[in-house]
């Protein structure tokens, strides 16, 4: 996977976040200028890959109903399904990337990027300390610059190794 970095716009970023239509919303109505590649889907979930990468194969978890608040819009059932849904792709993050720790995180606010999703980041063995954690996660650091045709097979091999996850757990 490719680790060649390019700095991040982040005026022209918060203006889009801030500004634009709700990027997952958008994504999934398939406007051309919110595409991401698709890891995997239920009814009621999306994986994809972020768009703008800090670690090799970052990966973004939503509802696809538009929510705001994990805890306050989600009644128990829901939202322990969407928690099955991150675990079973951050496990098939693992298995294709095979990272030293994979972070999950929740970002969002009602300032920008206000639907709910999680961040699923692998981070690879011997990454030193110093870029590690919130570090390796910051855009300020610069973004990976992945080709089409790479995030393409990428997602492809998440998918099965997501869909490989989902089946061995049986129905919800």
């Amino acid at each position: 996977m490719s680790t060649e970095r390019q700095a991040m716009d982040l005026e022209q970023y918060e203006r889009r976040a801030r500004g634009g239509p709700c990027f997952v919303c958008a994504f999934l109505a398939g406007e051309p200028e919110y595409r991401h590649e698709r890891v995997y889907e239920d009814d009621e979930h999306v994986a994809f890959l972020d768009r703008w990468p800090t670690l090799p194969g970052k990966v973004l978890v939503a509802p696809k109903r538009h929510v705001e608040h994990a805890v306050r819009e989600l009644d128990e059932a829901a939202y322990t399904r969407l928690m099955l849904f991150v675990r079973a792709v951050a496990l098939g993050v693992e298995d294709v990337l095979e990272p030293e720790r994979t972070y999950l995180l929740s970002l969002g606010s009602q300032e920008g990027n206000a639907h709910l999703h999680w961040h699923i980041a692998g981070l690879p063995p011997g990454v030193p300390y110093r870029r590690q954690q919130y570090h390796a996660l910051m855009t300020e650091h610069g973004v990976l610059t992945v080709p089409p045709r790479e995030s393409a097979e990428l997602a492809g091999r998440l998918h099965g190794a997501v869909a490989d996850r989902l089946r061995a757990a049986g129905p919800a």
